[in-house]
């Protein structure tokens, strides 16, 4: 989750970047609107990429994880009834 934060500060100084640039331009009001309404979307556009991007990416571990999980409980339940087996056989 460290490589996320510092993806969304990269991000965010990107985008304050822009905007002080677009401000400080001499340009007529009504470009520098539009300019930061193309500016404002893009950006929106990225950070939705990267919410995509890590909520596939969380999706996928929980996936595996849960998988993995899964095969381990199977594993020990064969291992106790292996057991089980075992100790009834061998009871005097």
């Amino acid at each position: 989750m460290k490589s996320g934060n510092v993806l969304l500060g990269v991000l965010a100084g990107v985008a304050a970047g822009a905007l002080m640039g677009i401000l400080l331009a001499p340009d007529k009001g009504t470009n520098t609107r539009k300019k930061l309404l193309t500016k404002g979307g893009d950006f929106a556009d990225e950070l939705k990429e990267k919410y995509d991007e890590l909520v596939t990416t969380l999706s996928d571990k929980y996936e595996s994880t849960k998988s993995e999980a899964e095969a381990l409980l199977a594993k020990g339940k064969a291992k106790y009834s292996e057991v089980k087996k075992e100790v009834v056989n061998h009871t005097p």
